[in-house]
């Protein structure tokens, strides 16, 4: 789950239409810092939102937003497959030309604890690009998913 989506998305605005271009840089964390673009539109962020909630639900006991003068913050506690994490998000920004997500996790696996923070900087680029179709997230490498097909993903998660 990207961070900015552990929220009850519904609660959160929606991004301007248009190619975003995401800079996730991660501290504490085994995994590389990205970047990747994400071409979107209101349907296709309200349904990703429609998409998550239901998953996030399933596995998170604890899912507060809550609007505050610089943005948002977010907290949350989830379970999947036995590895705990609570997190602490902040949100800022204007969500049409820029926003940045900055969270603190504390993941717990059996006896192995681990604290990441994962810092997402996402600006709009403008228009999608004429091969890109809301949804398309193209990854490093130029590797491309469309988040619509994670509908038939959703099932995979464990429980």
């Amino acid at each position: 789950l990207l961070p900015v989506r552990k929220a009850r998305a519904d609660d959160l605005p929606i991004r301007k239409a248009g190619l975003w271009e995401m800079k996730i840089v991660k501290t504490g964390s085994v995994l590389p810092d990205m970047t990747m673009q994400h071409c979107t539109d209101e349907t296709t962020d309200k349904d990703m939102s429609n998409t998550v909630s239901p998953m996030v639900k399933r596995v998170c006991s604890k899912q507060d937003v809550q609007k505050t003068a610089s943005g948002y913050v977010t907290d949350s506690v989830c379970t999947v497959a036995g590895v705990s994490m609570t997190s602490h998000s902040e949100i800022t920004g204007d969500f049409n030309s820029a926003y940045s997500v900055k969270t603190a996790a504390h993941i717990q696996h059996g006896d192995k604890p681990m604290d990441t923070v994962t810092t997402i900087e996402a600006k709009w680029l403008g228009a999608c690009k004429p091969d890109q179709k809301p949804g398309d997230i193209v990854m490093p490498g130029g590797f491309k998913l469309n988040i619509k097909d994670a509908e038939k993903l959703k099932g995979l998660v464990p429980k």
